[in-house]
């Protein structure tokens, strides 16, 4: 061993363990690591910064970009609403979630599938009892499986794709994945539609704890003209929002009626007092054309939309506004703010907005310029709640978002572009047609992730450059020189799996890729096959909540603990490991032809 080698090693090892400790940020951890490597000289200066420059930067955050777009779209709601009513008990359920989250995991990056069916999921919760621990960590990990079926599912995959080009000169396309992913996805959809049986029952998370303790929203709409309602029946518009929103009062002219009765026919002009949950709300709003008559004009210079947000505040003791209205108190004019919708406990609304006298205690939803509302709610003395990605006055649903990914894939399937430059077109259209505003974008990408990668990935070519990659593949060719090919298969597989949980898929990736090539070409292998078993390893992390973000996002909401995981990973582990290296030696042969 080389004091280049035992240097690079050395950082390795040191940040292998910082990963482990978990007491240091991953991508803090990352950037300490290419200081090092700059310090002992093992990362030259002029190629400090070439993984910020490489593909897989722009292709995560593209990828990741596109997915919370096509999450505000509301088209996967749309798609998903003629079944919702079906699905009564934990066994329809889960399967149905499982099987949607994996499709859509097979599109877009899987934690951007995730985040999309995770609102679905909570609502079907609240409304037939079902305790969110039993959908929650089957999705999670169904993200992961969808995700193994193209290269844009997780962020292994694209790595490897580069790892291979590295190697061989070609890259790994975009369907390259989908006979070992797809085989591995219906084994897992099969597991999971009867493992979540292994779960801890009746676990109580945080999602919508927010949503819970507030009873429901009232706020005022308009029916246009152009709305697809006018000439249709009261009843009609409540079917239309699935019987979850409710119509309180309908003002027509001079005439007032409150509870109208469901044949009552809805004419243009009519206003309607709806309540119900924000989301459902929204939903509604959207889907029946309707217009937030709360959302004026705010005085001042005219605000772009993509310069507003919506924030959730309680009207406190002290507030300006107690025992005012919002016309008398002059919302819009002298605090440019709108008030959408306002919940009462203990009360219903059934008057207008601009005329209701708010109380100590109410939740009112504002919209406003985003830079001013802070001030704003500090000078009306409104107490933001935690932040529950209120939907209502700043919907943008629309299919343009699903329509723009999939002429992505289609050019890059049809090898027309690379994928990062499809991705980066695609991040650019959405922008353009307003499907996210700028903010909604940057918040949408993860930066930590994108810093890791960044970090590391001249780490990794350091490993590679000063012959570690070469060093450690000789001593594990010795080590399973005794092994039949499918297991020396296995062996890598379960590595990939092993290191996974206590470093990160992204991190496990760079590190072992160019080992497994590098093995695989020891041993006079196809390193196609040892690839894939390394991608697999990274991607299939279901033992604990830190190795993959998904796992993360569902153990609040969840109400998992640590040791939870394994209880439903380790046998889906298995499964993987069973059903993929066979499949892995079918599709990609272990000698070369």
């Amino acid at each position: 061993m080389t004091l280049d080698q035992a240097l690079a090693f050395g950082i390795l090892g040191v940040t292998v363990g910082l990963f482990a400790w978990g007491r240091l940020p991953y991508d803090l951890v990352a950037m300490l690591a290419l200081l090092a490597g700059l310090v002992t000289g093992i990362v030259p200066a002029h190629g400090a910064f070439t993984g910020f420059s490489d593909d897989i930067i722009v292709i995560v955050a593209s990828a990741l970009l596109v997915s919370a777009a096509v999450a505000r779209s509301g088209a996967v709601e749309r798609l998903m609403r003629p079944v919702l009513p079906h699905l009564t008990s934990v066994s329809t359920q889960v399967p149905v979630l499982v099987a949607a989250v994996m499709a859509a995991s097979v599109v877009t990056k899987n934690i951007g599938a995730l985040a999309i069916f995770m609102p679905v999921a909570l609502q079907l919760a609240r409304r037939t009892g079902t305790s969110p621990s039993a959908l929650l960590m089957p999705m999670a990990f169904a993200s992961l499986l969808g995700g193994l079926v193209t290269l844009i599912g997780t962020s292994p995959n694209i790595i490897v794709s580069r790892v291979r080009e590295q190697i061989t000169g070609e890259p790994f396309r975009m369907f390259d994945y989908a006979p070992v992913g797809a085989a591995l996805a219906l084994a897992g959809l099969i597991f999971l539609s009867f493992g979540w049986r292994l779960l801890p029952r009746g676990r109580q998370g945080t999602a919508g704890q927010a949503a819970m303790a507030i009873e429901a929203y009232t706020t005022e709409t308009r029916v246009p003209a152009e709305s697809p309602m006018v000439g249709k029946t009261i009843a009609e518009l409540v079917a239309m929002g699935e019987e979850r929103v409710t119509v309180a009062t309908m003002l027509r002219d001079r005439f007032r009626r409150e509870t109208p009765p469901g044949e009552v026919v809805l004419k243009a002009g009519d206003l309607l007092i709806l309540e119900g949950d924000p989301e459902e709300l929204e939903a509604l709003v959207a889907r029946a054309g309707l217009i937030l008559v709360g959302e004026k004009p705010t005085g001042g210079e005219d605000v772009p939309e993509d310069e507003k947000a919506v924030v959730e505040g309680v009207i406190t003791a002290e507030s300006p506004l107690v025992g005012a209205t919002p016309a008398g108190a002059s919302l819009a004019g002298r605090f440019g703010v709108s008030l959408l919708a306002v919940s009462r406990r203990g009360s219903r609304i059934a008057e207008r907005l601009n005329t209701l006298k708010l109380r100590r205690g109410d939740v009112a939803i504002l919209k406003g310029e985003a830079a001013r509302l802070p001030d704003t709610l500090a000078a009306l003395r409104i107490l933001p709640l935690t932040e529950r990605g209120i939907a209502l006055g700043r919907s943008r649903r629309s299919w343009i978002p699903v329509i723009i990914l999939a002429v992505a894939m289609g050019a890059v399937a049809l090898n027309l572009v690379p994928v990062a430059v499809a991705f980066f077109a695609a991040s650019v259209l959405l922008l353009l047609v307003r499907a996210l505003t700028p903010q909604e974008a940057y918040n949408a990408v993860e930066w930590p992730v994108i810093v890791l990668l960044g970090a590391l990935i001249p780490i990794s070519e350091a490993v590679h450059s000063t012959g570690g990659t070469e060093l450690i593949a000789g001593w594990l060719s010795g080590a399973i020189e005794h092994l039949p090919p499918m297991g020396a298969l296995g062996l890598i597989m379960v590595a990939s799996m092993a290191v996974t949980p206590f470093l990160n898929n992204a991190a496990t990736v760079l590190m072992l890729g160019p080992i497994a090539g590098s093995l695989a070409q020891r041993l006079e292998m196809s390193p196609d096959a040892f690839l894939m078993a390394v991608a697999l390893g990274a991607a299939c992390d279901f033992l604990t909540p830190i190795g993959h973000q998904c796992n993360t996002l569902v153990m609040g909401p969840g109400g998992y603990r640590f040791g939870d995981y394994w209880r439903l990973g380790l046998p889906l582990s298995l499964i993987v490991l069973l059903v993929g290296v066979p499949m892995i030696a079918l599709v990609w042969p272990l000698h070369a032809p």
